[in-house]
């Protein structure tokens, strides 16, 4: 009678094959490794690397991948007051549709945001200029969002999510990538002393990025000798204010965002001795410096005039000659009070983008001059060139890591990048220069591109992507 009764308790006790006694150990041991491994892992918690963890947390083919956002800074509480930050990005209308996509938009919507319906870009020593307006394709050239708002708006969406994990406060001190071909998980050492294993880690941690400096890939850089300088202006007279303007002087292009009808956003390259003594000047002497900035007359140059003259009038024979007017850009009143700062500016590429078991966005990969307002973009660009090519590993039974999706992420996003970096790049020192043959050669390029809508529109195609 006891052997049956022993019999009929082992049968109960591994009922379905499974001992529970083991069970409960299994699935200690695994809550335990849970704390500690993460399908990806993303390096840096700015407006690119928080945008990646969002979009990677809302997409249903992902929905069973554990990630964990790492921030260097503490948690920051976000008040927002009517006073304007003073840094500020011109989002592209893709950039737009990938905010709309992860329910971003409309924390932004409900804020404030400032919509760009025309651009106007002129040399300051030639009478060359261009203008981009708003068309039946795009109804909006840009929208003027505050980083701080962006940053805040997809982090209130991004704490919705389950399979997402935000660690304030965590820097990467060291990391270990697998070798080419191992199916080893890469490791993440923490600053104060946790460790971390991954399938994927992302490299979204900036110019100066650890990341890419562990993958030992080369990165082309170097130094502008320029300043960003950035403010809150306000301007002489209320107006619709959808124009951004950007004038190109001799020591680099100043350029006004609109924010609102009174406001607008500065941002000034220049050398960067004059940029530091800008920020010494007074108030009052900064804003007469910045209009003079915008309106100053330079000496005009026989031989420029004489090309620019002669070539409008090939223009005119070609029928090829645009109807846009010049439009005056305004004057400035007033500087909002302790909204001016300034930022080093440089250039910097990485030829790769990934490796085994991890991959670089936004400034980690690229850095280019904010004359064309495309640093950011092209960053939000990487977030949805990469979550595309994590969908498709993952719907062709592949791992988040696997090396053939990495590298179509890096082939896709090099072929945009790349022509794009190098364009503002020479763009920057086009306008750089005084020298007459130069200063002609870049008039008659304006004059051209600014008489011919398919190269505007081819234009306003490759920067909105």
């Amino acid at each position: 009678m006891a052997s049956l009764k022993t019999i009929s308790f082992f049968k109960i006790l591994f009922r379905n094959g499974r001992c529970p006694f083991l069970q409960i150990k299994r699935d200690c041991h695994s809550t335990t490794v849970q704390k500690k491994f993460y399908d990806i892992v993303i390096a840096g918690g700015g407006m690119v690397g928080t945008t990646l963890a969002c979009k990677i947390g809302m997409l249903e083919k992902l929905s069973d991948k554990t990630v964990l956002l790492l921030e260097g800074s503490p948690e920051k509480e976000w008040i927002f007051e009517n006073r304007y930050s003073n840094r500020v990005s011109a989002i592209n209308p893709s950039t737009k549709n990938l905010m709309e996509s992860i329910g971003v938009w409309k924390h932004i919507t409900e804020r404030r945001f400032k919509v760009v319906k025309k651009m106007q870009v002129w040399d300051a020593i030639s009478d060359a200029m261009i203008t981009f307006t708003s068309d039946e394709k795009f109804s909006d050239i840009a929208y003027i969002v505050e980083n701080d708002l962006i940053l805040a708006s997809v982090t209130k969406q991004l704490k919705h999510l389950n399979n997402v994990s935000i660690q304030y406060g965590a820097k990467v001190k060291n990391c270990v990538l697998p070798q080419s071909g191992s199916s080893e998980q890469v490791s993440v050492e923490l600053e104060d002393g946790t460790e971390l294993k991954c399938s994927l880690l992302v490299g979204a941690d900036g110019a100066s990025s650890l990341v890419r400096k562990t993958m030992g890939v080369q990165y082309l850089s170097w130094n502008y000798h320029q300043m960003g300088i950035v403010a809150t202006l306000r301007l002489s007279e209320p107006t619709d204010n959808v124009v951004a303007w950007q004038r190109f002087l001799p020591s680099g292009p100043i350029a006004l965002l609109p924010l609102n009808d009174e406001l607008s956003s500065l941002v000034w390259s220049t050398g960067t001795e004059e940029a530091k003594a800008i920020l010494k000047l007074s108030d009052e002497e900064f804003v007469d410096t910045l209009n003079e900035a915008l309106w100053k007359q330079y000496p005009s140059d026989n031989i420029v005039n004489s090309a620019t003259k002669h070539f409008n009038s090939v223009l005119e024979f070609l029928t090829l000659t645009s109807n846009a007017v010049r439009q005056l850009q305004p004057s400035i009143v007033s500087v909002e009070s302790k909204s001016r700062a300034a930022f080093p500016l440089g250039f910097g590429h990485s030829t790769k983008y990934v490796a085994p078991g991890v991959a670089l966005i936004g400034d980690a990969a690229h850095r280019v001059h904010p004359l064309a307002g495309q640093g950011v973009n092209l960053g939000f660009g990487d977030v949805v060139a990469l979550t595309n090519q994590l969908v498709d590993a993952v719907s062709e039974g592949n791992c988040v890591s696997n090396i053939n999706y990495l590298l179509r992420y890096e082939t896709l996003r090099q072929r945009h990048n790349v022509p794009t970096i190098l364009v503002i790049d020479g763009l920057q020192k086009l306008y750089g220069t005084t020298i007459t043959p130069l200063v002609v050669l870049r008039s008659l390029g304006l004059q051209l591109i600014h008489s011919v809508p398919p190269v505007k529109r081819a234009i306003l195609n490759h920067a909105s992507v």
